[in-house]
This record gives structure tokens, C-alpha cells and sequence, in this order.
């Protein structure tokens, strides 16, 4: 039988520091990401990209159709919604209280202050860039924040990933650790392509947006274990095949 623990990320931390230096690492690279992307968006050195695949998903003889059926836009349209606020906020709650039932209370709170700063640092960053919306096609979507990053793709990063984070802490199955974290990359991408194909967003809003949102997930990991260490969170479950 395999050790468990040789499976489980927060054992496997403990044991081999050198992953500290990994997502440290990932960490500094989400970061380092963020501020050149943003570079070149500020510079205006992003421009023909984010035309040509803005365009590319558009019908040439209308701008006001994006590509593919009118299932497909529907489709986009639930998509980009499961990145709102209020979606999002019902779902944090709702994880919350699940965290509060099974007397993870400290993790509960440690989950609300990190998705609540990352939004905190997803809404700063609108307004420090304020770049302006797409206007080479027609919204599909009601927008009234500025642009860069997308706080759509933002959000859903930091949410979706550091609930999948948190919850897979919890979860002794390996099985279920890949599954909660597929689940969430998953669920992340579309939110983030859904805001392209609507034209709300350019795209090099939606790379920060997923950039920021990973690393601040990754980030969330670490401090996490630093917690736990301490003793000021719950310890994380073993892992099990």
C-alpha cells in the first residue's frame, strides 16, 4: 500500500520543504505575469492581438453576431454568469457554512477574509489600470466597471480555486482532491472565455484576470499551511486513494 501522505499536498509540504520553493515560485511567476501583461497593455503593445481574436469570434458581415448558434450565445450568457458577484457571494456563503457545520470554524474565516481581499484586489486594479471597454464590437453583456483585469475572470479564479483549495484540505480522497480542483479550472476557463466571446472584455483582461486569480489561489495554499503549522487553523484530513 502506498504511504497516503505521499499523495496529499499539505503532508507532502510538511515532509519536502523544497515544494515551498515551487509555489513560492508560481506565486512569484502569477505576479511577475501580471505586471508585464499589464505593461503591455498600458503601452498599447497588446492591441492587434486582442482585435484579431475579438474579431475572429465575430461574424464579418455583422459585428453584433458573435460566431456559432443563438444556443451557443445562451449558453455564453449562463457561463459568464456563474463569475457574477452575486452568484459567487451565494456560493462562498454557502461554503461557509458548510466550513461552520462540520467545525472548521477558523478555516471558514480564513476562506472569507481570502476571497473577500482577493475581490478587494481585483476591484483596485480596475480602478488603478481604468482601461476602457472593448468597442470594436457590441456588448453582449451589461458592463459598467472598467476593463482590465476581468473581474468576472478575476473573481471566478479566486473563488472557484481557493474554495477548491480549501475544500480538497478537507477531502481524505485523492480521487476527490483532483475532482474539486478540475472542477474548479474548469468552471474558471469559461467563465473567462464567455467574457471574450460576449465582447465585454478584451482578451489580455481575461489572461490577467485567470493570471492574478491562480496565483492568489496558490498564495491562499501557502498562508494556509503557514496557519497550520501554527495551529491557528484546522490541520488538513489525510489523504486516501
Amino acid at each position: 500500500m502506498p504511504d497516503p501522505a505521499a499523495t496529499d499536498i499539505p503532508a507532502r509540504l510538511r515532509r519536502r520543504p523544497e515544494l515551498w520553493m515551487v509555489l513560492l515560485f508560481l506565486v512569484s511567476l502569477a505576479a511577475l505575469g501580471f505586471f508585464l501583461l499589464a505593461g503591455e497593455v498600458v503601452e498599447g503593445d497588446t492591441a492587434s492581438f486582442d482585435e484579431a481574436i475579438l474579431l475572429a469570434l465575430r461574424n464579418p458581415a455583422d459585428l453584433s453576431d458573435p460566431i456559432g448558434s443563438h444556443w451557443v450565445e445562451e449558453m455564453a450568457r449562463d457561463m459568464t454568469a456563474l463569475g457574477g458577484v452575486a452568484w459567487l457571494s451565494l456560493l462562498t456563503a454557502g461554503v461557509a457554512g458548510y466550513l461552520a457545520l462540520s467545525r472548521h470554524t477558523r478555516t471558514m474565516w480564513f476562506l472569507l477574509i481570502a476571497i473577500g481581499s482577493g475581490t478587494l484586489l481585483s476591484r483596485t486594479a480596475k480602478i488603478f489600470f481604468e482601461r476602457a471597454r472593448p468597442d470594436l464590437v457590441p456588448h453582449g453583456s451589461y458592463v459598467y466597471t472598467a476593463s482590465f483585469p476581468s473581474g468576472h475572470t478575476m473573481l471566478s479564479a479566486v473563488t472557484y480555486l481557493t474554495l477548491a483549495v480549501m475544500l480538497s484540505r478537507l477531502e481524505p480522497r485523492r480521487i476527490i482532491k483532483v475532482y474539486i480542483m478540475t472542477c474548479a479550472i474548469i468552471l474558471t476557463g469559461l467563465v473567462g472565455a464567455s467574457r471574450v466571446y460576449l465582447g465585454v472584455h478584451w482578451p489580455t483582461d481575461v489572461i490577467a484576470g485567470w493570471t492574478a486569480g491562480a496565483g492568489w489561489a496558490v498564495l491562499c495554499l501557502l498562508i494556509a499551511q503557514w496557519l497550520q503549522r501554527r495551529g491557528q487553523i484546522e490541520p488538513a484530513e489525510d489523504a486516501k486513494d
